[in-house]
Parts: structure tokens; C-alpha cells; sequence
């Protein structure tokens, strides 16, 4: 990155990332990287996404930490590390776009159906093996398109939990997936040495962002947190068959 211009962009992406995930609890690198990969190759872009994104989790974290459901987040993140090693493997051996386009028009179809129906008729109750088996869909799904809270949010959004129970249960999910895979990557020496620079230019947007998003999350009802989640997978899922 070079120049002032760059910067600001790298600011902007940030900041956006880092409110829209303090709101909804995921998706930073899906808006985020809608401005990051162009500035930016890959390579740099996704440790970047995911090293401010464990920075937006961690002040999740704590902010919310007396609504995390650490049990149930435990089996949710066992599955989780399951099938994050079959991602990595599928992504350096399969076509992996395709996969990407595939789940972001399932997703974005979900969330306009879920939209507009009129009613929402909830499943059951939820329970240890479906958890896990969700945590391995999660897992498996965010090495392949780096959002890895989206299975486990339709899963809460189906079983109608409120906004602090669902931020319970999928946010040390997200955290840990994230962390995980930054640690993969630098041990197979993936990571730029530039990483470390972007992501202390990166600090006061993900400050900024993260607090305002918080701020925004304790003030909007129940109902309103349920459209913002699903509009933000709407426009999550579009991106990715974009």
C-alpha cells in the first residue's frame, strides 16, 4: 500500500467491516473485502480480514461477555475445527469459487425468503449433536469464503434466539475459527511482513467502527436486529456469487 489515498481506503474498509460486525457479529470480511481486494492481493487481504476480524470479536467479547452460552459454543467450535481442515484441503484442490457462488446465492436466497414471508414458524429446540454438526458446516464453509458465522446465525435465526443469545453462542465460534486459521497460515509461512504495518494503520477504524457498532447493536429492538441480520446475509451472499 502506498500513498494517502490507499490508506484511507484501507481506513474506510475497516471501519465498515468493523460496524457492520459489531451490529450484526459477523461478516466483517464480507464487507470489508469488498474494498480490501482491490487495493490489495489476496494473499495480503484475507490475514488482514481475519486478524482485524479477531480484533472486532475480541471487543465482542467483552462487551458482551456476560451473554456468551460457553457450553454450547464449546460443541458449536469443536465441529467448527472439524471441518476446517477439510476446507483448507478443498480450497488448494478444488474449485473453490464455485463453491462460493453456490453458498452465497443459498444464503442470499434464504434471507430474502425469510424477508418477506409473513410468518416465521421456528424448529425445535436446539440440541448437542445438531450444534456440532452446524459448528462442522461452519467451519467448513468459513475456510472456503471466510465467513464462518453464517451457517450458525441461520441456525439461530431458525430457532428464534434473541439477539444476545444468538451474539452468545456464535461469537467465540467466529473468534476462535479465525484465530485458528491465522495460525495455519503462519505456519506454512503464508503471512506477509506488511501484515503487521496494515494492521496498525487499521487500529482507530477498528476501534471506531467496532464501538459504534456495539453502540448501534444495545439500541435496536429485537425485531430490527432480526431484519439487519438477515439483510446483511442477503447482501453477504450477493457479494460472494458476485
Amino acid at each position: 500500500m502506498v500513498g494517502p489515498e490507499s490508506v484511507l481506503l484501507l481506513s474506510l474498509a475497516v471501519f465498515s467491516g468493523a460496524f457492520v460486525s459489531g451490529v450484526a457479529g459477523f461478516a466483517f470480511s464480507a464487507v470489508a473485502g469488498a474494498i480490501l481486494l482491490h487495493i490489495l492481493q489476496p494473499m495480503e487481504a484475507v490475514p488482514l480480514m481475519m486478524a482485524c476480524s479477531v480484533g472486532v470479536q475480541a471487543a465482542n467479547l467483552w462487551a458482551l461477555r456476560q451473554e456468551i452460552r460457553w457450553i454450547e459454543s464449546l460443541i458449536l467450535t469443536i465441529g467448527g475445527l472439524l471441518g476446517l481442515p477439510l476446507a483448507l484441503w478443498a480450497l488448494r484442490n478444488t474449485d473453490a469459487r464455485t463453491f462460493q457462488q453456490i453458498f452465497g446465492a443459498v444464503i442470499a436466497a434464504y434471507a430474502a425468503w425469510m424477508l418477506f414471508r409473513p410468518s416465521n414458524p421456528y424448529v425445535h429446540q436446539m440440541n448437542r449433536v445438531s450444534n456440532a454438526l452446524i459448528g462442522f458446516g461452519g467451519g467448513l464453509i468459513g475456510g472456503l469464503t471466510a465467513m464462518p458465522g453464517a451457517l450458525p446465525t441461520i441456525w439461530c435465526d431458525l430457532h428464534g434466539l434473541t439477539k444476545k443469545q444468538q451474539r452468545g453462542l456464535v461469537q467465540p465460534f467466529i473468534a476462535v475459527m479465525q484465530i485458528v486459521a491465522l495460525c495455519i497460515m503462519l505456519a506454512r509461512h503464508d503471512l506477509s511482513p506488511k501484515l503487521f504495518i496494515e494492521i496498525g494503520l487499521s487500529i482507530p477504524a477498528l476501534a471506531a467502527g467496532s464501538a459504534l457498532g456495539l453502540l448501534v447493536f444495545r439500541s435496536i429492538n429485537e425485531v430490527a436486529f432480526r431484519r439487519l441480520i438477515l439483510g446483511v446475509l442477503l447482501i453477504s451472499g450477493a457479494m460472494l456469487v458476485a
